[in-house]
């Protein structure tokens, strides 16, 4: 399962089952699990830990030193889940010491061609990465978000549960969940109804959703006035939670 050209560490942990391609090296402290597919001329550095079943395509640079200029060959690391596809020509970092010390991608992402997540960044499970999206440092992306082509997050932002990013989109600011940006510069657009009907979110919970859209967005009122609204329909209206706390752990504040 392991090609004759393949270049792998002593120190590596590679686990039955994991295949991997012709001319790849993988370097020191590199765990990889079971039914993990690494094609030809990928370059793996840890320390980095790969979880079963991921898909990690050509020319792939997984786990090298973040692009800091702080760095200083600290032992950071990369924490990869699993069933993840990381298509051709991926980047993706470490993490800083400066940080949490570790790069994190949950489960059941699809990152395509030309992607990069700096170090730092936190992905969450079932994400969307479209060709060359980028996450600087420290960006946080929730659950089931999809950032479109050519789109990006500025370092430290979060981009929440369920949003949307939109193609050649660069937000600065934190993008509430459910939420859809879109334009130069992005700005909200409305929910991200569609991607919650594939994800069977109940006619009723869209509804509630787009309500409190409105108070956010469309009724004037002051972000604390809309929070606390919010917070008031969310004890009967749980889909609400995740929108309330993406709007409640802003730090930069939020795309308006």
């Amino acid at each position: 399962m392991i090609h004759s050209t393949a270049i792998i560490s002593d120190s590596a942990k590679i686990a039955e089952g994991v295949e991997i391609g012709p001319f790849c090296v993988i370097g020191d402290d590199v765990e990889i699990d079971s039914g993990t597919r690494v094609d030809s001329h990928v370059v793996i550095n840890g320390p980095t830990k790969i979880g079963k079943d991921n898909h990690i395509y050509q020319f792939a640079s997984v786990g090298d030193d973040p692009q800091d200029k702080k760095y200083a060959d600290e032992p950071t690391g990369l924490v990869i889940g699993e069933r993840n596809t990381i298509r051709e020509y991926c980047t993706i970092s470490r993490g800083t010491i400066q940080g949490i010390g570790e790069t994190i991608i949950g489960d059941d992402n699809w990152i395509m061609a030309y992607c990069h997540i700096a170090h730092d960044c936190v992905v969450g499970n079932n994400t969307i990465m479209a060709n060359n999206a980028t996450l600087a440092g420290h960006v946080h992306l929730g659950d089931w978000a999809i950032c479109a082509g050519f789109s990006g997050g500025h370092q430290f932002c979060r981009i929440g549960a369920h949003a949307f990013l939109g193609m050649y989109g660069g937000v600065s600011r934190d993008v509430p969940a459910y939420t859809m940006v879109a334009g130069q510069p992005p700005v909200p657009r409305g929910i991200n109804s569609e991607g919650l009907k594939r994800r069977d979110f109940s006619s009723d919970q869209i509804r509630n959703i787009k309500h409190a859209y409105r108070l956010v967005y469309r009724k004037g009122l002051k972000l604390a006035d809309a929070i606390e609204q919010i917070e008031e329909l969310s004890v009967e209206q749980q889909e609400l939670v995740v929108f309330l706390e993406s709007l409640r752990s802003s730090e930069r504040g939020i795309v308006r």
